[in-house]
């Protein structure tokens, strides 16, 4: 299995197929996957010769296939991505692979829409649409789901959901980055890094929009910040216009000569984009093969983050606003009676001009639906505010409404050393990500020594454990109501 691999061992994707799919006769507006079914000897030989070349993963001719991106009549979907699949399996079994296991990628690539609020698609909609394509891959026979070229963190976790969801199957992700270290939407490299390690992807990395040199600063970032495998997949350079056709001018020495570099400052999982072609991976194969990847570490970097912002906790004081939350606040309980969302929305801008690194929301009243508003609420200020959000609810189920949708690594209040509480709450964390409060509180109330505090503490981080969650997402609050004039009370919230 590739996982027993993953990290351990260097492992080489393909390269390009589009530029490959052109030079053959595929004619403009033509959609590239329907030569899995109508010309699949063709797709069959570009593979083929990739996996001579030295490729271990080959990714199928899937890329644009989605129900929103995708539209021929000739054929189905369910029959493009199958034959994709089928494309890559026949080829693997015909070339010299010299002992070589060789591992089905199922491709998937954005939808080509924006999500709501930047667009109009919307987050439950994009996620059908690359749910479908992974049932249709995994039933297939696909080694691993690959998503790829996404410049959009919202669309990103549709997609991984979509994957982790939908199949067992590993997941590999690469995003595309600008030269600034910036996705399109405007996530920077934390932020990504935090979404996709806390939704549980197996390993990360970019590709595409750059050559291998520029990729090396987006590189060392990424390194700095994750604690899984990282993938790099270069284009051959940047595209230059000549005589009206798109080129790319880095020769596969050249290529071969970065990608070295790329390896050896900490990447295990390598291959090329756009321009690349099967001489650039032999190329790079045949440098590179005998290296051994860098471990992979595990980084206590503590964020949360949204989809244009990271907060780094631990550096310095983080200030998170508390205004949009009833408890002791008429005109607010008010608001969310008559669903003023425009209220709501005026305190989180007030709370991001005032200095806000955080914005905590609440919006549990006894007689509302807090599920449908905890959606509306999180939905309508992530259209204003680019701050990380803290979704603050005892409601489970508004808790997971809240996590779905949102678009980032939230900061969640609260887990409690109650096994009901652990039970409940970090399911959720395990499944979505984020960054957890854990509250020094247990079904005996709250502790009136710093020993027991500390003990409870250390209960809900091993239980944590248990559901792969790092403590590096766990922050104690042994404040916990313990709000009190009694010199000994505060005495041991302190020693705690």
């Amino acid at each position: 299995m590739i996982l027993d691999r993953l990290g351990k061992e260097l492992l080489f994707f393909d390269g390009g197929m589009g530029t490959l799919l052109q030079a053959g006769g595929l004619k403009p507006g033509e959609l590239p996957e329907t030569w899995n079914i109508s010309h699949p000897e063709q797709i069959m030989e570009i593979h083929r010769n990739y996996i001579e070349a030295g490729s271990d993963i080959i990714l199928t001719n899937t890329f644009g296939a989605n129900a929103l991106k995708f539209h021929d009549d000739s054929c189905s979907l369910q029959e493009i991505v199958s034959a994709a699949v089928r494309n890559v399996k026949k080829a693997s079994a015909q070339a010299a692979v010299h002992g070589r296991s060789v591992y089905t990628a199922l491709d998937i690539g954005p939808t080509g829409k924006l999500l709501k609020p930047m667009g109009d698609l919307e987050f439950e909609e994009a996620y059908e649409a690359f749910g479908e394509v992974v049932r249709y891959g995994t039933e297939a026979g696909a080694d691993l789901i690959h998503i790829e070229t996404m410049s959009d963190t919202y669309e990103l976790k549709a997609a991984v959901l979509a994957a982790k969801e939908n199949t067992d199957l590993p997941v590999f992700v690469t995003t595309i980055f600008d030269e600034r270290g910036k996705l399109l939407t405007g996530a920077d490299v934390p932020a990504v890094v935090a979404l996709l390690e806390g939704l549980r992807v197996d390993a990360l990395g970019i590709n595409c929009g750059l050559g291998p040199k520029q990729m090396l600063p987006i590189l060392d970032q990424i390194l700095e910040y994750t604690s899984l495998p990282v993938i790099v997949k270069p284009n051959a350079g940047l595209p230059k216009q000549v005589q009206g056709e798109t080129v790319y001018d880095v020769l596969p020495r050249d290529f071969a000569s970065v990608m070295q570099m790329i390896i050896g400052r900490g990447a295990s999982v390598v291959g090329g984009c756009c321009g690349t072609t099967p001489e650039h991976i032999r190329a790079m194969v045949k440098l590179c093969r005998g290296m051994k990847p860098a471990p992979v570490t595990q980084k206590e970097i503590t964020i949360v983050s949204s989809y244009g912002r990271s907060v780094c906790l631990g550096t310095g004081s983080k200030i998170i606003g508390e205004r949009i939350n009833p408890t002791g606040k008429k005109k607010f309980r008010q608001a969310l009676k008559e669903h003023d969302i425009d209220y709501i929305l005026r305190e989180g801008i007030t709370q991001q001009d005032k200095g806000a690194h955080i914005l905590d929301v609440n919006v549990g009243l006894p007689d509302i639906d807090e599920v449908s508003m905890m959606r509306d609420v999180l939905s309508e200020l992530q259209s204003v505010t680019s701050l990380p959000l803290q979704i603050d609810t005892v409601d489970t189920k508004a808790m997971e409404a809240g996590l779905r949708i949102y678009n980032g690594k939230a900061m969640v209040n609260s887990v409690s050393g109650k096994q009901e509480s652990m039970d409940a709450v970090f399911p959720l964390i395990q499944k979505y990500g984020g960054v957890v409060i854990g509250l020094t509180l247990d079904e005996s109330g709250i502790p009136d020594t710093a020993d027991k505090r500390v003990e409870i503490a250390r209960r809900i981080i091993a239980e944590a454990a248990k559901y792969g969650i790092h403590k590096k997402d766990i922050v104690i609050d042994v404040l916990a109501m313990t709000i009190s004039s009694d010199p000994e009370g505060a005495r041991v919230t302190l020693e705690a």
